[in-house]
């Protein structure tokens, strides 16, 4: 995808729900402030989910429910420090679940990770509007 601005967020956001196809993990990766909590939060929305969306840094993750009975499961995998704190909160039941899982700063997890999943790449541009990359991971 090209150079993406806010007022794209929505078309953008829905592009990505039609790449994911059946991989129900997706990744975010991109430096601060490269909006991949924007980007969830417009996710979150398109999959069933109006309430606030929080970027779930001390809780490690967020459980929203969506319109259709499902959850979404929204981590931030920046506090870990190993693969043994995310197996201590159960990660692999959330992994596994069969539930759209949102993961911010997956890299300590990598791992744990079921194939196939989605890396979702964003990166800011000098007129900071945004690229955003989409990967299917087979392997």
């Amino acid at each position: 995808m090209k150079h993406i601005r806010l007022e794209d967020l929505p078309s953008v956001a829905q592009q990505i729900i039609e790449f994911a196809g059946d991989a129900n993990v997706w990744l975010f990766e991109g430096n601060l402030g490269a909006g991949k909590t924007t980007l969830i939060k417009e996710l979150c929305s398109q999959l069933g989910f109006s309430e606030a969306v929080q970027s779930p840094t001390f809780s490690i993750v967020n459980v929203y429910p969506i319109d259709n009975g499902a959850e979404l499961y929204h981590f931030d995998c920046y506090r870990l420090k190993n693969e043994e704190e995310a197996y201590d909160f159960g990660i692999e039941e959330y992994l596994y679940s069969g539930n759209v899982c949102l993961i911010e700063w997956p890299e300590v997890i990598a791992n744990l990770l079921p194939v196939p999943h989605l890396l979702i790449s964003l990166e800011i541009e000098e007129d900071q509007s945004r690229t955003i990359g989409l990967e299917i991971i087979k392997e």
